[in-house]
Parts: C-alpha cells; structure tokens; sequence
C-alpha cells in the first residue's frame, strides 16, 4: 500500500515537469470561461430604438437560422389601423406608435454619413430621442438629424433614399441617430409595420394593461389575418422585448455563436491534446521509476492512481486560475468581437457563476482525460520490462502504431485523389478529411521517417562539433524528436491548409466571376447599403435600368425575391423547388405579401430549374411595394472610375477580388483566431517536452562539460538540435497540407471553368513557423544552458540516449 508520504514525495520535484500541462489547462479553462461567459450572454438585447416602450406588439414569428434571418412578414396596412385604434383605448395605454422604417441617409460634405434607417418623429419617443435644437418635422421636406452630423437648424440637406437624391430642410437636432421626418411623411414612404410601441400611463398596473394589450390585439387581428401571418401578434414586456431584435442583429449573433463554440471546442480539445502528450512523455521518461515501485510491491491501480493524482493536484489548480483569467478578460474579448463584427453593437458580457464553474468542472476533466492513455501506460510496466527498456531504449514502434499510420497515411492519399472529383458542396470536407488523415499518419509514423529526414537534412551542419552533436542526438533519441516534431507539424499542416483554403476558395470565386462578366464596369454602393434608382439611371443612361432589386415576398415563409424588367406586373417566376415545396404549378394563381404588408395575387408565368431567386415579379411591382429596396451591384456599360449619388464604377476584376468583402473578412478573422488558438497550444506543448527532455538529460550534459565542451557549446548544440528537428517538423507539415491544397485547387478549377491559383499566405506561415522556430530553440537554450550549468558539479552515471 502507498502510503500518503510517499506520494508526497512522488509528486515532490515534479513540478518543473508539470508546469507545461498546468499551463495549458489554466490557457484552457481561461478560453472555456472566456467563451462560456460570451456564449451566456450572447442572447438577443432590446434593440436601443424600444429602451423606453414598456410594452411591445410585435408580429409572429422569430429571425433566425431557419429562415435565412429574414424579418417577420408584416401587418398589412388595414391591420395596422385597426391594431392601433385597439391599443389606445386600452386603460393605461398613453400611445401606441407603428415603427415604419425606410431607407434615407443624409448627404454630408459630398457623401452618405450617418444612420441609414429614417422614422417617423412619433417613435423617437420611444428610443427615446429628445429634441436639442430646433422643432420637430411638422410637414414634408423637413427632417430632424443627428446633432453628430453637424448640421444647424434650418439649414439645407440632400437625403438620399431608395429613389435618388430629395431636398430636405433640418428643421432641429436629436440626442441619438436619426434621420426622423414628420409621421405623415412616414407613412407615405415607409414600408411594413412589424412592430408597435406602447407608452403606458404611470399609476396603472403594468400586468393587468399588458393583459387588455393581449385581448386588444386577439380582437383587432381577424381570423383570416391571423391564419395567413400564423397568428395575431406576441406582446413583449421587460426582458421579453429583445425578441424585437432585428434580424440583421440575429445573424451577427449567430456567426458569434459559431465562433465562440469553436473557440471553446478547439480549447478543449487542444487543452486535452497538449496533456496527454505531456503526460506520455512523461510516462517515458519514468519507466525505470514506475519500475522501481511495482518492483517494492505497488499494484497498477496504485501506479494509474499516481499518474491521476498528479492529473488532478494540477487540473484543480490551473482550472481555477484559468477560470479567473477568462472572467477577467471576457470583456475585452466581447470588444474585440464586436469590433470584427461577429456580435452586434449592444453586445455586454453578464457575469454569471455557472459558466465559472463549468469551466473549472471541464479543466478538471481535461485533466483527467489528457492522463487516461498515459496512466494506463504507466500502470502495465513491468519491473523488469521497465529496466531493460530503460537500458536498451526500446522501440518506439509498435505493430498497432505500425498498422494505424500505414492505413491513416494511405487513407489521406487516397481522400485527396479523390477530392479533386467531389461534389462541390463535399469538397471541403474531403480536402479536410485528408489532411487530418494525413496528419495522423505522418504523426504515427513520424519515429521511422524522422531518422532518415534528420540524415539528409542535418547535412549540411553536420562539420561541425556543435552540428553533429544535435543531428547526432536528433536521430539517436527518436522518441524525443518525434515529440518535439508532432505539434509542429501539427501547427504548420493545419496552419498552411486551413489559410490557403480560405485564400484559394477566395480566389476562386474571383477568377470565376470574372470569366463570366463581360460588361465594361460594375456600379457598386459608395458609403450607402445600395444602389438608389437615380445612380442605376445615371450609370445606365441612356438604356433602361435592367438591374434587378431584391426584396423579400411572403407566402407560408419569407421568400427572397428579385425584381425583373421582363416580367408584367401580374406575373411571377417561381424556382423549382419552391413550386416544389408549395405545390404551385405554372398558371396558378398565388397570393403574395409584399414588404409594405400588402397581399398582391400574381400568376406563375413560368417554374425555372436555375432560378436567381426563389421568386421573380416585376421590377416596378416591388419598387410599388418595398419603398426602401435598393440594388446590390450593377454591371454597366460606363467606365471604372465615375462618381453618382451613393456609387462609383469600378472595374470588373477589381469588384470580382472585393465582392462579398465583409464575409471574406470575417471568414478570414476567424481562420486567424483559429490558427492563433492552435499555434498557441501546439507553442505551449513545444516549450513544455523541450524543458522536460532537458531535465532528463542532465547526465548527457555533464558528460559533455567533462569531455571538454563548453556550457556554451552545449546549449548551442541542444538549440541546434530542435531547430533542426522544428525545421523537419516544418517540412513534414507542409508535405501534409501542400497535396490536399492542389487536390481542392483542382476541383475548384474544374468547377468555375477557370485557371485557379494556389493561393497560400506564406507570411502568416512563415510568422507560425518562425515562432514555432523561436519556441523550440530559445527554450531548449534556456533550460539546455541552466541544466549544463548545474550538472557539471555532480556528474553522476551516463545515462543512454533512451533516458532524453
């Protein structure tokens, strides 16, 4: 039986050893807190326009994922009459103010400034906006602007809206974004009403009016209009109001929540990676101690129990500081991510206890978890096994390892093969299938193809005593180097894969847009969110404007829908599967709701397998019906460079290289934070085998001073030595990465019909591998150097190449 004492003494001196796995755990739980704390309070906000309305009639329905974040369909105009008629004779209800909305952005020193969304003046109120300077819009043509902009009352302003340019006089200033025109005005240019606010009475109970708002707008809302929009409307109160988010806000939510899980889930398991590897060096290194203990009567449970203690001792520990680490910094994290926009502007971080203690749970566990393998290990050492391995040095090889790299590397060979003929929506599982594959293999095999590497490579530094000594021992101790050069290749593999498919799919997608474009420019938004009808007339002149305009219809879901030139106004194009999915059949005759809440009948005129949109209408049927819809881009005869209201003409491959810029920047941001997140683990488990091997070999560096070599030879030997072995790491990744690259370039090529080039961003490569480089050496100096130093005064007996 171990007594306590002797565990003590076990885990006594060990920490030098440890501190690379309490470093990743406490790196870990920081990252699971951090992200934990950020997923908790990533829930929808009560958008800042409502801050001030108690109460919120909204229509049914929410944004999100499941319908492409589309808004809610709107009340028809006739609802919206009735709706507010209904709620201001409700006890207790001072107003009930619709939100119309509709594209206007002030034109400031020659270009759009400001917010982009103008309102009727009634609903600042409920922001609320106050007046400092100035009246309120009381007729058409007046305007009150934010006081940011910098404009005084009664001075001359153009707004640009979804028509052109319009003349407008500011008749005062806000305390918040505007633009607010004259409710009129509103209502003459605004779209749907989606939502209504509510301004209570003070005195009167807040559950007992938002009890009448209920039973008013089951009354108002008819049967008929309650079976088409799926319901009369939901009331929201307190908390609740956040369902009126936008879904603009809803979207950007989700792509947060989609970079958060996979921060948390890469934490995790790189947290679980980097423990397990420390822990089986480890494991290595101490056969001849584990020996030792079976040899005085320890069982295996008690063995395993040791490797778990320690697991444990040094999980509770980093758990705990990695918690408070990631409770510190999640808020700077949540700036950061609203900076990048993966989180709308009303993001905050909530504290909360559960996902502290979450983390803390997890880090345990990941613990645990990394020291499973390695314990089981531990625990089937025989004494005598034990002496002779440590002696002989052993085989790192087994016929189970031999077995599983043989068919992992042929696998990932063969995925890559074959990825150059999938499918387009399978070719980026399958590229990254063969890499993982790959990796695995090359990683298994990696103590039979590092020997010879080390040979050819090692070459050229070999003449010197300091270069034969490091290839000397890189190809000596195989275990050592092949844990040095795992995370490497690791790190440069995913590194080198993951960047150069974001840049050659970017790239792609460019060289086939330009291949199908054969107009001289392309008309795209300059400072406003599209293209108004004065600049798609001016760019187009003197031909009519063939531009299509989106816009979203309504059937039993929202529908995207384009505006052609070529249709009538009674006539619709459905796609194939939407007639599919309605049961719609050419001549039907469908009803539709616009985006102004009116139902218009139009009769399906053709069903297109290749459609543009999911529904096709007459461009003058939704400028009729959406005030505010404006045109993505414009392909025109003009040239690049010219300069209308709201636009520029650029050319055709300058657009195809910027087109869809903020998704690529997004895309791009995350592929860094990613790479940022495993350069960081794979750094840290680097540094960590450098400074465990270095201990261990304290026997070879005093051997060395006594031979005549210098503390200072010998620290350049050992950085010699895991350069050489980070270099091969290096190579072994690229080797990786580099064929399931040209194997998705070419189905990339194949698909868009045009040359695409292998585009790796070898700077962001050259910066991981530098660090990696960095890394290994300068750890493997500091140690190397400090060890040389102590050990030289009392050498003990050498040890063999299998003690490293």
């Amino acid at each position: 039986m171990l007594s306590p004492s002797l565990l003590r003494s076990l885990l006594h001196g060990r920490w030098t050893g440890l501190a690379g796995t309490f470093v990743a755990l406490c790196l870990g739980a920081a990252v699971l807190t951090a992200s934990a704390l950020l997923l908790t309070s990533a829930g929808p906000r009560v958008p800042a326009r409502y801050a001030a309305a108690p109460l919120l009639v909204r229509t049914p329905g929410t944004p999100g994922d499941g319908n492409a974040f589309a808004e809610n369909r709107p009340w028809s105009p006739e609802t919206v009459e009735a709706l507010v008629r209904a709620l201001t004779s409700v006890p207790g209800v001072a107003a009930a103010v619709p939100d119309r909305a509709f594209y206007a952005q002030a034109v400031v020193r020659g270009g759009p400034a400001g917010a982009h969304e103008a309102r009727g003046w009634s609903t600042a109120a409920l922001a609320p906006h106050r007046l400092v300077a100035g009246r309120p819009p009381v007729r058409a043509g007046e305007v009150v602007l934010d006081r940011a902009l910098g404009l005084a009352p009664g001075s001359p302003v153009t707004l640009l809206t979804a028509g052109g340019p319009a003349p407008y006089t500011v008749s005062g200033l806000a305390d918040g974004p505007g633009p607010y025109v004259s409710d009129g005005e509103a209502a003459r240019l605004g779209g749907g009403v989606r939502v209504i606010g509510l301004l209570t009475r003070p005195g009167f109970d807040r559950a007992a009016v938002r009890a009448a708002v209920r039973a008013a707008v089951r009354a108002a809302v008819g049967d008929a209009a309650r079976r088409v929009a799926g319901g009369s409307g939901q009331v929201l109160a307190g908390p609740d109001r956040a369902a009126a988010e936008p879904a603009a806000d809803a979207r950007t939510r989700w792509i947060g929540m989609q970079v958060l899980t996979a921060m948390a889930l890469l934490g995790g398991f790189v947290s679980v990676f980097v423990v397990a590897s420390t822990f089986a060096f480890r494991v290595t290194q101490r056969r001849r101690e584990f020996g030792l203990l079976r040899a005085v009567g320890a069982t295996p449970r008690q063995v395993r129990l040791i490797v778990y203690g320690e697991a444990l001792a040094v999980g509770a520990a980093a758990a705990a500081a990695g918690a408070l680490l990631g409770a510190v910094v999640a808020p700077a994290v949540g700036g950061v991510l609203v900076a990048a926009g993966f989180e709308p502007a009303s993001f905050g971080v909530r504290p909360a206890p559960l996902p502290v203690a979450g983390a803390v749970a997890a880090g345990i566990a990941a613990g645990l978890l990394g020291a499973w393998s390695a314990s089981g290990r531990a625990a089937r050492v025989r004494p005598l096994e034990a002496l002779r391995d440590h002696a002989a040095g052993g085989t790192p090889m087994t016929r189970v390892r031999w077995v599983a790299g043989v068919v992992s590397l042929a696998g990932g060979l063969a995925l890559a093969a074959a990825s150059g003929s999938a499918a387009e929506d399978a070719l980026v599982n399958d590229v990254l299938l063969a890499a993982m594959a790959l990796i695995a293999g090359l990683t298994l095999l990696a103590p039979v193809v590092l020997p010879a590497l080390v040979r050819v490579l090692s070459w050229p530094i070999s003449r010197p005593a300091v270069g034969m000594l490091a290839a000397r021992s890189a190809m000596t101790a195989v275990r050592r180097t092949a844990a040095t050069a795992a995370p490497v290749l690791l790190t440069v593999g995913f590194a080198v894969l993951v960047t150069g498919m974001v840049r050659t799919t970017a790239a792609a997608y460019t060289a086939g847009r330009a291949a199908d474009v054969s107009a001289a420019a392309v008309l795209v938004p300059d400072g406003a969110p599209g293209l108004s009808d004065a600049a798609l007339a001016a760019a187009s002149a003197p031909a009519a404007i063939t531009a299509p305009l989106p816009t979203t219809v309504y059937g039993d879901r929202p529908l995207t829908a384009l505006g052609d030139g070529d249709l009538a106004g009674d006539e619709a194009a459905v796609a194939e599967w939407v007639a599919r999915d309605h049961g719609w059949r050419k001549g039907d005759v469908v009803p539709l709701t616009f985006e102004d809440g009116r139902a218009v009948r139009l009769r399906i005129a053709a069903v297109l397998p290749g459609a543009p949109a999911e529904v096709l209408v007459a461009r003058d049927t939704v400028r009729a019906h959406d005030p505010s819809a404006l045109t993505a881009e414009a392909y025109v005869s003009r040239p690049a460079g010219m300069v209308f209201p709201g636009a520029r003409t650029v050319s055709v491959a300058d657009r195809a290289a910027g087109d869809q810029a903020e998704e690529d920047r997004l895309v791009w941001l995350f592929t860094l934070l990613l790479v940022g997140v495993s350069a960081g683990y794979s750094g840290l488990a680097i540094v960590n085998t450098q400074v465990m091997a270095a201990s261990a070999r304290a026997r070879e560096f005093a051997v060395l001073r006594l031979s005549g070599a210098t503390r200072r030879q010998a620290t350049a030997a050992a950085a010699a030595e895991a350069a050489l072995v980070t270099g091969i790491g290096s190579l072994l990744g690229l080797a990786v990465a580099v064929p399931a690259l040209l194997a998705m370039r070419a189905g990339l090529a194949q698909k868009s019909g045009a040359d695409v080039p292998l585009v790796v961003p070898w700077p962001t490569v050259a910066a991981v591998v530098a660090a990696c480089l960095l890394l290994a050496a300068g750890a493997s100096a500091i140690v190397t150097g400090k060890t040389a130093f102590t050990s030289v005064r009392t050498p003990s007996r050498p040890s063999t190449c299998a003690d490293a």
